[in-house]
């Protein structure tokens, strides 16, 4: 495993635990002597049907990425945002198919951020939900605020 302070290829394992979906390993490096974390999780074999009918394999890192874009400057901890997208496979893991649509991915993303950080929920809306129109975006703030 790469360093990712040193770039060195020469780490050791300081502690290894079960997470919900896989293991997680507190890692040392031989060289500088820094500590970092690794996640390993079970590869999952779900496609994702798009909305032009295209198909392609779940990928963790893409679903984490559009999240953290729409939580970025956001006073959210990383372990939250992990968090949720543990919460989202689970999700999806529990329907017990090998494909679900990109649009229920989105609103599970949606749904959790909701929860997590309004503003993030509007950034990650504004993409999905293809938002061109102000007063679009207002009547989705409208449905996230409390009545005054």
């Amino acid at each position: 495993m790469k360093c990712p302070h040193c770039g060195d290829a020469n780490s050791r394992v300081v502690d290894t635990r079960s997470t919900g979906d896989g293991i997680r390993r507190r890692r040392e490096c031989e060289t500088c002597h820094k500590r970092f974390t690794t996640y390993e999780h079970v590869a999952a074999s779900l496609l994702i049907v798009k909305s032009d009918g295209r198909r392609e394999p779940y990928d963790r890192q893409k679903l984490m990425h559009g999240i953290l874009i729409a939580c970025a400057k956001r006073p959210i901890p990383q372990v939250s945002i992990e968090a949720m997208v543990d919460s989202v496979e689970e999700e999806l893991a529990a329907l017990g198919r090998t494909e679900v649509k990109s649009n229920y991915v989105g609103s599970l993303v949606l749904e959790h951020l909701r929860q997590l950080d309004p503003m993030a929920y509007i950034r990650f809306a504004m993409v999905y939900l293809q938002m061109s129109d102000l007063e679009v975006v207002q009547q989705h703030i409208g449905r996230i605020l409390p009545p005054a």
